[in-house]
């Protein structure tokens, strides 16, 4: 199994109780843990309001971010889980990651997905269409973005997206173009998309989820002629990694009193169980993870909520649960 971890950029709250003129300082810094950790990559979301609610809490956009990133890492790879499609116009970002890639020297990986948050869409007056629009929207964004990274100069004629003559220089520098993680579970359209386009797919909060959505996307290869066992499926998880179990337990406390201010009490129950499934001291980590990569989980992807004021359960992970998985 290989492991990435999200830096902290505000969106689910994670930069609260820091000053504004210490967020890149702390982002930058949890950057470098990361990288020194021994992750292989490094993760940022794409959106623009906080959430579990919309705040005025701060919330860094992610392409800005991957720009800034590549310049204080040098190893680690940079991926966005998940680039929402329809935020850019696809010739752009392809244009976007494409510098990216050069400017870290071959390290993007180019996370994307249909879009869901509508509270963004209405703020920033995007449409939201309905999600077979949106998904159909991605599967031309992606053979988009393929072709303008591949091919001197781009003619599209689609339902959703046109060009006429676009060129995309510099060209990505991997070869034979940035990887695709096309992130979702939609089972008839997006498992569908990935089966043609992904290197990578992201779906599967629990064990069950993961395995029905992985039987799913086999079906799709099939009818596509893709080899299933090309595609590295991954997860996200929430984790808290702690030495003990009555620690753990503190930590829980904590990310509860994080949220307080901010949702009800009955809402913070869901928090805390989000957290509970990868919650626990590195050896129950290990025994929990195991039995997702005998299911066929490829990579994980960790959130730590306190990653911004406490990188010790991050570097303890990996420490201690990556060697016993890698």
């Amino acid at each position: 199994m290989r492991f990435g971890a999200f830096v902290p950029q505000g969106w689910r709250l994670d930069l609260v109780g820091i000053s504004e003129t210490d967020h890149w300082e702390t982002m930058r810094s949890v950057a470098g843990t990361i990288e020194a950790a021994g992750y292989e990559s490094l993760w940022v979301y794409d959106h623009f309001h906080t959430v579990p609610v919309p705040t005025q809490e701060v919330t860094y956009e992610a392409w800005t971010l991957m720009a800034a990133l590549a310049t204080v890492t040098s190893t680690v790879r940079l991926g966005q889980m998940c680039t929402c499609n329809s935020y850019r116009p696809p010739s752009y970002l392809a244009k976007v990651a494409a510098s990216i890639d050069a400017i870290s020297g071959g390290r993007v990986e180019m996370g994307i997905g249909a879009g869901w948050y509508e509270h963004e869409y209405d703020g920033y007056g995007y449409p939201f269409p309905k999600p077979s629009v949106r998904i159909g929207m991605l599967r031309e964004g992606v053979e988009i973005m393929q072709r303008m990274w591949t091919e001197d100069e781009v003619t599209y004629d689609g339902e959703y997206y046109t060009l006429k003559g676009a060129i995309c220089r510099p060209r990505p520098v991997q070869q034979p173009h940035i990887p695709f993680w096309v992130a979702g579970g939609g089972e008839k359209l997006t498992l569908n998309v990935a089966a043609r386009y992904a290197a990578y797919t992201n779906f599967g909060q629990s064990l069950e989820e993961f395995v029905h959505k992985s039987e799913v996307l086999r079906g799709h290869c099939a009818e596509v002629g893709r080899d299933f066992d090309s595609i590295v499926r991954s997860t996200n998880f929430n984790t808290v990694c702690e030495e003990t179990e009555p620690a753990v337990e503190d930590r829980l406390a904590w990310i509860r009193d994080h949220y307080r201010p901010f949702v009800s009490e009955d809402r913070l129950d869901g928090i805390e169980a989000m957290y509970r499934g990868m919650a626990g001291t590195p050896e129950q980590l290990v025994a929990k993870l195991r039995s997702r990569a005998e299911a066929g989980t490829g990579y994980a992807i960790m959130y730590f909520a306190e990653a911004a004021h406490d990188t010790t359960g991050l570097e303890l992970f990996a420490r201690e649960v990556i060697p016993a998985l890698a």
